[in-house]
Parts: C-alpha cells; sequence; structure tokens
C-alpha cells in the first residue's frame, strides 16, 4: 500500500498542536483541531491567530482549519489521512485518547503521537495490531514553525509505508529535517542534549566551587566548543528548571543500567533548591541570570552564583586566544581545558557510544544536535575536527574503553567519521555508506 498524507487531524490546541495544525495548514493541508470541547479549540484557534511572531505563514491558511471538540467531534477523524495526537505528556491519559480514537479512523490513515521522551511501546501495549502497525513517533521541536528538527521513531510493527508517508509530508511539505530514531527514552536529540545539560551541572559544580565563575563556564561552553551563547547554564535557564527536572525523573526511570546518565539524573543541592523555591528560568523571570529593572528604568543583568547561593551583576567573560579555538580547548592541560574535556567531550564520547542504540548511524544524530539544539557541528563531525586520533590517544592514555563508534574507526584503520567532502559516513561495521540529502 502506497500511503499519502493530504489532511490532518491534531488532536490536543496547545502550544505544539498549534503549531503543527498551523504549519499542516500552511502547507495546503485540510485541517482539523479538536481540544476538549468545541469552545477550548475555538479559545486556542484565537491564540493561534493573534501569537507574536505568527503561527501562520499566510493568514488566508487559517481557512483551512476546522474546530471541534473532543467530546463531540472525534469520529470526524475518520476523513483525515494523519491523525496527529499532541495532548499532555501522560502516558494513561495518551491511552485512554487512542483507545477511544482507534475504532473511528478509516483503514489506511496513519497516525502519530506527539511526545519528546516516551517510548512508543509504553502508549501502543496492548493496543490493537492495526494501530501498532500504523503508529509513529512524530517529536517536532517548539516552536514548531522555526525549528527545523522532526525526530520520527516507528515501533516494532510500523509497517514502513506508514514511516515514508509521513516523512515524505514533513520533510517536502512542511520543510523539516526529518531524522530518524529508535524507539528509546527521550529518542536522539534530547537523549544527548539533557546528558550535556544534567551532566554539566554536576561536572561544572566543582570548577564553580573552585573559583571559575559561571559566566567562564557559558563562555567555554559555547562558541569555542560550536554552541549556541546561552553556553550550559543560559540554555538551562530557556528550558526551565521544572522541565528538566521531569526530564530527569523520565531518565531515571527508563535508561538502561549500565547508561552513564543515569548519574546524573538528579539536581545538585544549588539546582535543587532552586527548583523548590521556584526559580525556574526565564519563565518566572530568574534562574541562574535575571534582569533587573531599578526604579528609573536601568537595566542590569544579573547571575545566581552557585558558590554564594546570591545574586550579583554578570559579567562578560572575555576568553583568551587558546580557549577560543576548539582543537586547542579540549586538549588544553589547565582548569578551562578540563572542564570542556569532562563536559563536552563526555557528550561527544556519550553520543559515540549510543550507536546503534538510539540511531543506525552517525549522519542521524548529527543532524538531530545540529537541526534541534542548534549544535555548528554534530558529535560526529566535531570529533573529525578534533581529530579523532588525538581523542583515541587521551582515552588509551587516561586507561579508558573507547566508546563503539570510536571502537570502529580505530578497527577499520579510518581516519575520520565522514570522508570525501562529507559525502560519505563510516557504518558501525567500519564500512562507508553514501551520506542521504537532507
Amino acid at each position: 500500500m502506497t500511503r499519502e498524507v493530504k489532511s490532518v487531524a491534531v488532536l490536543g490546541g496547545g502550544t505544539m498542536g498549534l503549531g503543527i495544525a498551523a504549519a499542516s495548514a500552511d502547507a495546503g493541508a485540510n485541517v482539523l483541531l479538536l481540544d476538549v470541547t468545541l469552545a477550548a479549540a475555538e479559545a486556542s484557534f484565537e491564540r493561534m491567530k493573534n501569537i507574536r511572531p505568527p503561527a501562520f505563514e499566510d493568514p488566508a491558511s487559517a481557512d483551512r482549519i476546522t474546530l471541534g471538540g473532543f467530546d463531540t467531534d472525534l469520529a470526524k477523524i475518520s476523513d483525515y489521512d494523519w491523525i496527529c495526537e499532541a495532548i499532555v505528556e501522560d502516558v494513561t491519559v495518551k491511552r485512554e485518547l487512542f483507545e477511544k480514537l482507534e475504532p473511528l479512523r478509516r483503514d489506511g490513515s496513519v497516525i502519530s503521537t506527539n511526545t519528546s521522551g516516551i517510548p512508543l511501546k509504553d502508549i501502543t501495549e496492548g493496543m490493537p495490531i492495526r494501530l501498532r502497525k500504523d503508529i509513529v513517533v512524530t517529536h517536532f521541536f517548539n516552536p514548531v514553525k522555526i525549528m527545523r528538527l522532526m525526530e520520527l521513531i516507528p515501533g516494532e510493527d510500523t509497517t514502513k509505508d506508514v514511516t515514508d508517508a509521513l516523512a515524505d509530508f514533513c520533510a517536502n511539505k512542511l520543510g523539516k529535517g526529518v531524522v530518524y530514531a529508535k524507539d528509546t527514552v527521550n529518542f536522539i536529540g534530547n537523549r544527548i542534549g539533557c546528558f550535556f545539560m544534567l551532566s554539566g551541572l554536576h561536572k561544572a559544580r566543582a570548577a564553580v566551587q573552585s573559583g571559575m565563575s559561571m559566566e567562564q563556564v557559558d563562555a567555554l561552553l559555547s562558541k569555542p566548543v560550536g554552541l549556541p551563547p546561552t553556553g550550559l547554564y543560559g540554555l538551562i535557564d530557556l528550558i526551565g528548571l521544572d522541565i528538566m527536572d521531569l526530564v530527569g525523573k523520565n531518565l531515571e526511570a527508563n535508561l538502561p543500567a549500565s547508561d552513564v546518565g543515569r548519574g546524573f539524573t538528579s539536581f545538585p543541592p544549588e539546582e535543587q533548591a532552586m527548583l523548590d523555591r521556584k526559580q525556574l528560568g526565564r519563565k518566572t523571570k530568574g534562574g541562574f541570570y535575571r534582569l533587573n529593572i531599578a526604579e528609573d528604568g536601568t537595566k542590569t543583568k544579573e547571575i545566581f552564583d552557585l558558590k554564594t547561593e546570591d545574586w550579583r551583576v554578570a559579567e562578560k567573560f572575555a576568553l583568551d586566544a587558546v580557549h577560543q579555538n576548539s582543537e586547542d580547548v579540549f586538549f588544553s592541560d589547565d582548569a578551562e581545558g578540563k572542564l570542556v574535556w569532562d563536559i563536552m567531550g563526555g557528550t561527544l564520547l556519550y553520543a559515540a557510544d549510543l550507536v546503534p542504540q538510539i540511531s543506525d548511524d552517525v549522519v542521524n544524530i548529527d543532524r538531530a544536535m545540529r537541526w534541534g539544539f542548534g549544535w555548528g557541528k554534530g558529535p560526529f563531525e566535531l570529533l573529525d575536527q578534533l581529530n579523532p586520533s588525538k581523542v583515541i590517544a587521551k582515552l588509551e592514555a587516561a586507561g579508558q574503553e573507547l566508546p563503539a563508534m570510536l571502537k570502529t574507526l580505530k578497527e577499520s584503520g579510518a581516519e575520520s567519521f565522514y570522508r570525501n567532502e562529507g559525502t560519505e559516513y563510516l557504518a558501525l561495521d567500519g564500512s562507508w555508506v553514501a551520506v542521504p540529502a537532507e
């Protein structure tokens, strides 16, 4: 069977559901947007039309959206090719909704759950085989209109034509960068990105307690390693400590017993205290950073110093030449080099040990981190820049075991993970494979 998506039913009128509905309507699809009630859907639709930046590329696209409620209009999903569930991140609530909609959808329709980390197998366990064959995870990144990444995760029973139909629509109609992931906790982007953040909080703690400023930590973990200027603390402020806490709990419950990430699923004491008093980040006007506005209107950027556990004026930190250069700072024998190697290097090594667990190849991992987290280079592209042989030598000198892909690289005699101007990549079995088109 060849399936094609021309119409979309979006279930859930929250931020993600609105983004998917607007993008689909802009792509020319007829869209059904359902919320708990019609009134709730109408309120969501008004938000969609009035938010800034606009949800729609073309305001006329709003005319392609029909509204309804779960209580009265769920049967209308039978008229749509793709049913996209985008409700609350709660496996029980999702399962209850799927039990209601499965008898209502037509044969040949495809269905997806939009989740940032719940394994598909937990959602579909015990569900009818028709549902298990027709369902995938579509993990869009927020805001949908802006973020390129969309992770596509089939289940054990999902048929290839379902995956192909959604990949085609999301790539060619929605303009997304589709990355293929495995049905493992937090998929690709959040698995690696959250390891960077959670392990970073723990590993940076010793440096800060020893006198390194948090501004220096963020400076080292931004441009010198190809990451956005938010660095570590600024990135967590953007996401929110409450969200990171939920991520940590999800990882603790679902990570394999031997996964190194299990050591970083809870916060250090200072961050736990921040969470407890609701000092969460930008959403609460203050996390690690805040903007203090005086009575005369003067604005001062402040930082919550984790060493003193009090606010002070944030200072711009200028790195010297050695610490601005990736090839130098990773191997620098000083406090700065140790921090970068422990946090960013540790994240690269973590990613290098997750093939084929979270993805069959290095390309999908690299794309996920570039498209979803704004990395200048993906983990394997950055390892190539650093020179994998130097990384291997550093690990072997320290008596550390090589991660899977570095072991493959060494045993195959390869010098890099990509060759021929990036047109081929090194596979887990040591062979060279053509890089698929983006």
